[in-house]
């Protein structure tokens, strides 16, 4: 989820594998985006 840098509302939502974590959270770093990271619900595909 990407968090609004003002507030830290939640900006928009990304499901994704566990091999594409790595990569979205050093692209967010790269610019200063902040991420929350948890895990999906057993219900997301």
């Amino acid at each position: 989820m990407r968090l609004d840098d003002v507030d830290g509302t939640p900006v928009d939502t990304t499901v994704v594998d566990a091999a594409s974590v790595n990569r979205i959270v050093q692209q967010a770093a790269a610019i200063g985006q902040r991420l929350w990271i948890r895990p999906a619900d057993s219900t997301a595909s």
